[in-house]
């Protein structure tokens, strides 16, 4: 038995914003942690690190967008209102996917062999795992979804 559940979603404008700001906020933290930890220029950290933030802000609105319609369809709830273990499956699944994208551009651009690749970007993955949970909390805090309102309650009448 399916019901279709009348769920909404984030507008395109709102994608947009999650969007970059998730990743200006990860190139913050991300780019110099990067440096440090690989002994990089900061140049080279920011090639990098810009690099797959692009292929991932090509993938997040297309991933986000999906996992909220299933989300909306199986548990009847917008994203903003997805708790504890959700979101980590959100988090999770979003970072994994990724790895498709990156991969390749780790070894064509760092010069890292697949292995040292596959290590680099599952530490990238565990880093952005975490972030992604805090981020997306966060935003869903500051930018929650509203819902169409029921019918308004009429408002009281005071005697004449």
């Amino acid at each position: 038995m399916s019901t279709e559940r009348n769920v909404p979603l984030r507008s395109l404008r709102e994608r947009v914003i999650q969007t970059l700001s998730y990743e200006l906020g990860a190139l913050l933290i991300a780019a110099p942690l990067y440096q440090w930890l690989f002994r990089v220029s900061a140049g080279e950290s920011l090639q990098l690190l810009v690099t797959l933030s692009v292929a991932v802000m090509l993938w997040s609105p297309v991933h986000n967008t999906v996992f909220d319609w299933l989300d909306a369809r199986w548990f009847g709830r917008v994203a903003s209102d997805r708790r504890g273990a959700s979101r980590w499956v959100h988090a999770f699944s979003h970072e994994l996917s990724t790895l498709f994208a990156t991969l390749p551009l780790i070894v064509w651009m760092g010069g890292y062999s697949w292995f040292d690749a596959l290590l680099l970007d599952l530490g990238l993955t565990l880093f952005y795992t975490v972030y992604a949970w805090v981020f997306h909390w966060c935003f869903d805090r500051l930018r929650p979804i509203r819902t169409p309102s029921a019918t308004p309650a009429p408002s009281p009448r005071s005697p004449s």
